[in-house]
């Protein structure tokens, strides 16, 4: 399907200036905002998701309309600092939110050493501790703690008394058993290691819902109960930065493969260009950054290129049909002939990523808002961002000869539709 007449050719480099300068505008903001956020000009940095930054997340579908408001004064009045309340667009449920805290681990330093001590913890080579307050069968000798806090691992030389080491953890201030039947439970009778389930910092800041809001509004259960460590989220956030890293590396390797090395800057500048122009729209739509985000870039990056790739294809083609004509004519001539195929691939694949951000929900609703923002920029840099770099570098590699070629008036094309001049400005 054409939809312009054959011939017709548009002056795509001659509105290059502005295209480019647009660009670099909104690169240079996104990596400010990214990098070096500015809080007097714009309130907003990087909105990292628990993925990346570390916390808990809870999803709760409430039983009656809340505002905002009452649920950060029910967290905050809970002892947990700063929370992030996000409303999720549900139609099944118009009182749906997650609630994200920074809180990690249930257990600090201190309270990790009371339970130590409450389980008669015996360190190897230090005296055992008197018998009449730790008897023997609740007498631990190891006490491992689970990255989150709500799991502790201890083990014995004799069977345990399960009931001994219930009442041990009582005598600890703020933490509380997961009310269950088989807890705390023997796991290996062999090894008498015992297995004690604590309520994490989820359940805590489920139960203090409840408990502020009352059992009327809050539902029995959490829909989603999630954390990651600082730790962790860093790691996944360097990986997160390195998988896009590599992906451009090896985007240019192959373009220098496939055609040539004028060819590969232009590609891995627009890719880093889609990149960074939807992190930045995210962050001024204070849209949470997260590892579903960085999925949307790298799809973007892998259709930037292929849209690039049908552009540069084409300009290689030309190249040597149209051996008289200079480099800017052959770039225009280029895209005018693959703009019919780029408005049908974009558009259709617009249609459907559109679908996805009107009826979705949650993290699809995000995916789909990333994957519109960089469809419009890949497209665009195909054409106003990868083709004059090529350009740029094609006039610098040849020393001048094209700059030269280019200050002669250009050959205009031939006419085929039987009107005047076919050289339109884009």
């Amino acid at each position: 399907m054409e939809f312009f007449k054959p011939g017709l050719q548009f002056d795509f480099m001659g509105q290059r200036k502005f295209w480019i300068t647009l660009s670099v505008t909104l690169v240079a903001l996104s990596t400010l905002l990214v990098f070096w956020p500015l809080p007097h000009v714009w309130p907003y940095g990087p909105n990292y998701g628990t993925d990346f930054q570390g916390g808990t997340e809870i999803e709760v579908a409430f039983t009656r309309n809340l505002k905002v408001s009452d649920i950060r004064e029910a967290v905050e009045s809970s002892g947990f600092s700063a929370p992030d309340i996000v409303k999720v667009v549900d139609a099944n449920n118009p009182n749906h939110y997650f609630i994200r805290v920074q809180d990690v681990s249930a257990l600090d330093g201190a309270k990790k050493a009371w339970l130590r001590s409450a389980l008669c913890y015996v360190a190897d080579g230090a005296a055992p501790p008197p018998s009449d307050t730790c008897p023997t069968d609740a007498r631990a000798t190891e006490v491992k703690f689970s990255l989150g806090g709500d799991k502790i691992s201890t083990r014995y030389d004799t069977d345990p008394d399960i009931g001994a080491i219930r009442a041990q953890l009582k005598t600890v201030a703020g933490v509380n058993l997961r009310q269950s039947a088989n807890n705390p439970q023997v796991v290996s009778p062999r090894d008498h290691r015992v297995e004690i389930q604590l309520e994490s910092k989820g359940d805590q800041l489920f139960n203090a819902l409840r408990a502020k809001l009352g059992p009327e509004t809050v539902p029995d259960h959490a829909l989603r109960v999630e954390w990651v460590g600082p730790k962790a989220g860093k790691q996944l956030r360097d990986s997160a930065r390195n998988a896009v890293a590599i992906a451009i590396v090896f985007i240019m390797l192959y373009l220098a493969f496939r055609f040539d090395l004028r060819f590969a800057p232009g590609v891995v500048v627009a890719c880093i260009h889609d990149a960074m122009v939807v992190l930045g729209v995210f962050i001024v739509l204070h849209k949470e950054i997260t590892l579903s985000t960085i999925a949307a870039v790298l799809t973007i990056i892998g259709y930037s290129m292929n849209d690039t790739v049908v552009i540069y294809d084409r300009i290689r083609e030309n190249l040597s049909k149209h051996r008289g004509r200079t480099f800017w004519d052959v770039i225009n001539l280029s895209v005018s002939e693959t703009l019919s195929r780029t408005i049908l691939t974009s558009g259709a694949t617009m249609l459907s990523v559109l679908a996805f951000f009107i009826w979705g929900t949650g993290v699809i609703k995000d995916f789909a808002l990333a994957m519109v923002i960089g469809i419009i920029a890949g497209t665009y840099s195909s054409i106003y961002v990868a083709a004059p770099l090529t350009e740029w570098i094609d006039e610098r590699m040849t020393k001048g000869g094209t700059s030269k070629a280019r200050a002669r008036p250009r050959p205009q094309p031939k006419d085929t539709t039987g009107g005047g001049d076919a050289l339109l400005k884009a």
